[in-house]
């Protein structure tokens, strides 16, 4: 039988909803971060504090795992060089990194941190969230760069997971979605493949 909520009590997240909700937090953190140059003890402080879980402007906000959201605000912070090359190592060779926005850097930092320091998460799982974590904040052009992106990524970094036949590693330039344009932080067109 299914447990109905009764008011003021509140029906426990499922794990799968609080790690999505908590990959949400640490990108807004990130990317928060970046822009002001806070510091991350104190960024995470302020979001358990006001925002994860909290009503804002009238919209409700869902908890977080917030051991995941800490646990992934730090790791990418602490290895943000290491994590920033594989990155740029799966984008076209004429780009790095740096030339692509803040918010996007934040989400494949964060994906890649994933990709790269938990195992128990598998590659799809992540590839996935954070391409649907993508479409909240782009357009469709972005998402399907962040997809390329990260299949990519994947496919380095967890060879183990994919099958021989689907292994065959895809660089983002090569990619039809990565042909599409990737906004920077002032809304110029910065594209992504080596004719742009």
């Amino acid at each position: 039988m299914t447990k109905i909520e009764s008011p003021g009590e509140k029906m426990p997240t499922p794990v799968g909803q609080g790690r999505s909700v908590a990959r949400l937090a640490a990108v807004q953190a990130l990317y928060q971060m970046e822009l002001s140059g806070a510091d991350p003890l104190d960024v995470i402080k302020e979001f358990i504090a006001h925002r994860i879980g909290r009503e804002i402007e009238g919209d409700a906000y869902a908890e977080a795992d917030q051991e995941h959201f800490k646990w992934l605000v730090l790791n990418t912070v602490s290895r943000i060089e290491e994590l920033d090359a594989w990155v740029s190592s799966a984008l076209n060779a004429k780009w790095t990194i740096k030339r692509l926005g803040a918010l996007m850097r934040a989400v494949l930092r964060a994906a890649c941190a994933e990709l790269v320091a938990r195992p128990d998460i598998p590659a799809r799982v992540v590839m996935n969230e954070y391409v649907e974590l993508a479409g909240a904040f782009f357009s469709q052009r972005e998402p399907a760069f962040v997809n390329a992106a990260l299949d990519t990524l994947a496919r380095r970094l967890r060879v183990e997971e994919f099958t021989p036949s689907d292994t065959s590693s895809v660089d983002v330039e090569t990619d039809n979605a990565a042909d599409d344009a990737v906004t920077d932080n002032a809304g110029d067109d910065v594209g992504t493949s080596a004719g742009h």
